[in-house]
């Protein structure tokens, strides 16, 4: 039995163009067998990136080092895949090629055909589409909750890879807090620290220093090591350390990073409004070069203010 990869709307168009094994074919026709060992057990990996129009036509933010990851966190799932990483950036520019799209989202996904056994010795098919993207999160400031969720995939897979199976609780924690009229969940580590929220990384400042949380139960985003990079060249002090939630209660200001999410202000977290604002803050200064960077893939000439 083959089941359809998309059901709603939003992801395709009805003249969309995926990629499949080797082959360019119509969204509307792809599918995937009901028995995968994906679709049972959440075996496989996937990675989503960013695509920014500008003069010369789009730019894939850090196109190269997605791909890496995910051909790293194969590697770790010890699956081999037919296309390496430079063939891999290459479709993804084709696949936005083919579907005349410029700001969008790409998402690879490495799943496995038809195998109900806890063995690794099915087929693996490689899959990318990409769709039309505005911010993740929206464009005002997020209002969070600490979730009852906790991440706890570093204890039991490699914490620096897209693993399929390692967001259920990442889904529970952002269901619940959007049920309650939150923007998203902040996420705790097994120890009780902060980690971070489902789907991106957490910084927060206070008397102009960055803090964010270790990578022991946090994914090592590529958005959040861009921003560690660009406050280094800024000389704005980053420490990465464990953190506790009452800590983040005498912030100056909080604020996510991801692929999805870009760099987003928090407003509040559990009510607690912080007390800057947003336009005053470092961070918002870098996430301005930030934004010149995934547009060009270097700073035009931004500065500290």
């Amino acid at each position: 039995m083959r089941m359809a990869f998309f059901m709603k709307k939003m992801y395709f168009q009805e003249d969309s163009i995926v990629f499949l094994d080797g082959s360019w074919i119509e969204a509307k026709k792809a599918n995937f067998s009901l028995f995968s060992q994906t679709m049972h057990y959440g075996f496989g990996a996937f990675d989503g990136m960013r695509s920014y129009k500008n003069a010369e036509g789009c730019n894939i933010f850090r196109a190269k080092e997605h791909f890496e990851r995910l051909s790293a966190a194969c590697k770790d799932l010890t699956l081999e895949i037919p296309f390496g990483v430079d063939e891999l950036v290459n479709l993804a520019y084709k696949l936005l090629k083919k579907n005349k799209l410029v700001n969008a989202y790409v998402r690879p996904l490495i799943f496995m055909d038809t195998n109900m056994d806890l063995t690794t010795d099915s087929k693996v098919h490689v899959f990318m589409a990409a769709w039309r993207w505005k911010k993740y999160l929206g464009n005002e400031p997020l209002d969070l909750m600490v979730s009852e969720h906790s991440k706890t995939v570093g204890l039991a897979n490699k914490i620096n890879a897209k693993i399929i199976g390692n967001y259920t609780n990442s889904i529970l924690a952002s269901s619940q807090a959007k049920k309650l009229g939150y923007s998203e969940a902040l996420m705790l580590d097994i120890n009780g620290n902060i980690s971070e929220s489902p789907a991106a990384n957490f910084f927060y400042e206070k008397d102009g220093e960055l803090f964010t949380p270790t990578t022991e139960f946090a994914y090592d985003g590529l958005t959040r090591q861009t921003i560690i990079e660009l406050a280094k060249q800024w000389n704005i002090k980053v420490t990465e350390k464990d953190i506790s939630v009452e800590e983040i209660y005498e912030a100056d200001y909080a604020f996510l990073t991801g692929t999805a999410t870009e760099v987003s202000p928090i407003n509040s977290i559990n009510g607690e409004v912080f007390k800057a604002e947003w336009e005053d803050s470092n961070a918002h200064s870098l996430y301005m070069m930030y934004r010149q960077q995934v547009m060009f893939n270097e700073y035009q000439g931004l500065t500290i203010v």
